[in-house]
């Protein structure tokens, strides 16, 4: 999985790819990341990516030439990207799905916006989608760079150590996580649920799965209209959802 990230700020960049899985996966030369810094493609003696917007009003535009230079430059030095995201406010909602879409990718290309945005031109000319991790305000593009560079490359085999992590994460089957416990037992009075000091693998599975379902039905009862559920798990959402006439989410509604 190859990602190039154009940036104003490389060193903001690099320094959240240097710890974690991430860092494992580029050691292992299981994920290549470059990342490019936009000053480099300019051509006057202040390296300007930025000027006013036309019609007025507050703050800066940045330039589309740089961008298109660095793309360009891309394109030449490490092959022709499959896509090219612009990350902005008004992108598609960056979720799970995305994510994995992403990952079906060979080279992706990340583009980081500042200041009030992107000149238009460099949606129409160089970006070919626009990705939006969620619906709040940050300063720039390279927190949601890494982001999305974090979660594609956990779907890479190899890069998280333990491939059924990556299968029962949040999200991965359209369901929230259910509870994890560790060692005490006991903790401030808090014990760890007996079926998980049981042994029995089969009541572990089961009551991990009901926990699942019933965090998703209490926090994001929205996500079980697309889940995944096998018929086990329809059958204990059934049960959830039944005392509150709440619906289950079991697939029937796309029909």
């Amino acid at each position: 999985m190859k990602f190039d990230i154009v940036t104003i700020f490389p060193r903001m960049v690099e320094a959240g790819l240097a710890e974690g899985v991430v860092s494992r996966g580029i050691d292992r030369g299981l994920v290549d990341v470059k990342v490019h810094d936009l000053r480099v493609h300019t051509t006057d003696r202040h390296r300007t990516v930025d000027d006013v917007p036309y019609g007025g009003g507050p703050g800066m535009v940045m330039k589309p030439e740089p961008l298109f230079k660095a793309v360009g430059a891309i394109r030449r030095e490490r092959g022709n990207p499959s896509a090219v995201v612009l990350l902005s406010p008004q992108g598609r909602p960056f979720t799970q799905a995305e994510a994995e879409r992403l990952g079906g990718l060979s080279h992706v290309v990340l583009l980081c916006g500042r200041y009030e945005g992107m000149d238009e031109r460099v949606r129409e000319l160089v970006a070919t989608e626009e990705l939006s991790i969620g619906d709040y305000v940050l300063s720039g593009g390279e927190l949601a760079a890494l982001v999305i560079v974090d979660a594609v490359s956990r779907l890479v085999p190899g890069v998280v150590g333990d491939s059924q992590s990556v299968e029962g994460d949040s999200f991965a089957r359209g369901l929230l996580d259910y509870p994890h416990y560790t060692r005490p037992a006991e903790f401030e009075g808090r014990q760890v649920p007996e079926v998980l000091l049981s042994g029995h693998h089969a009541e572990v599975r089961r009551w991990r799965k009901r926990e699942a379902l019933q965090r998703t039905l209490e926090r994001r009862p929205d996500l079980l209209v697309e889940a995944a559920l096998d018929d086990e798990e329809r059958e204990i959402l059934k049960e959830l959802a039944a005392p509150e006439g709440r619906p289950t989410g079991d697939g029937n509604e796309r029909d």
